[in-house]
């Protein structure tokens, strides 16, 4: 994701290095703490996104198990009234839904995925972003001393010999943005292929069965 990888360049700039390329130091730094809350802001935009889409995702899934169980009453229904013909096709509409709800269910849980891996990212921009902004604060300080005492030079020294090896750690971001694959495709019966047939012998097999389960649990409970 283009947002997450301008995150992590901002991550993994190394403050010091900025400060001794700067002409103005203290603009940069405040600049530098801006663009890193402008792109936090985006990331928690980003996550109520992907938790939104979860939500409905969820709530599609939901419909259609509700169909399916619809359908599979009325395939009841049409068993006990002797409608053999109403039955069969209420059984190939369960079936329909039952395959969207399990599509719904694989989306889901992608989603669930790319959500989990947006919040812990959100997390650790937010820890980075409190240290950064703590660091740049206490260089900008640095630098305000230096510049009131007139040593700017002789101050420079000092601040580079104290900070030797203690620049900012490189930050670094890393979410795998899956994105939710759509895998609540209609299946095509009917077709002129010899795979296309033997689905549709299957098929209808499997509603036959069913639709023999319902008239045996009916013949039971008569």
């Amino acid at each position: 994701m283009a947002l997450l990888e301008r995150v992590s360049a901002l991550l993994r700039a190394n403050v010091n290095d900025l400060i001794d390329k700067a002409e103005d130091p203290e603009k940069m730094l405040k600049q530098l703490v801006l663009d890193m809350e402008n792109q936090l802001l985006q990331v928690k935009t980003q996550v109520a996104i992907a938790i939104a889409d979860q939500h409905l995702l969820e709530k599609k899934r939901k419909e259609h198990e509700s169909s399916a169980e619809e359908w599979h009453k009325k395939a009841e229904l049409a068993v006990g009234k002797g409608k053999d013909d109403l039955a069969r096709a209420a059984l190939e509409r369960a079936l329909s839904h039952e395959q969207m709800t399990t599509g719904f269910a694989q989306q889901i849980e992608d989603q669930t995925h790319e959500a989990d891996s947006l919040r812990s990212a959100l997390r650790k921009l937010e820890q980075k972003l409190t240290e950064t902004r703590s660091r740049c604060e206490m260089l900008i300080a640095q630098h305000r001393r230096a510049r009131i005492v007139g040593k700017a030079n002789q101050a420079r020294q000092k601040i580079d010999a104290s900070q030797k090896g203690a620049s900012i750690d490189r930050l670094k971001l890393r979410v795998a943005g899956a994105e939710a694959e759509n895998a609540a495709h209609h299946e095509l019966l009917g077709g002129d292929s010899l795979e296309d047939k033997f689905a549709l012998l299957e098929r209808e097999e499997r509603i036959e069965g069913l639709l023999r389960d319902l008239k045996e649990r009916q013949g039971k409970s008569a």
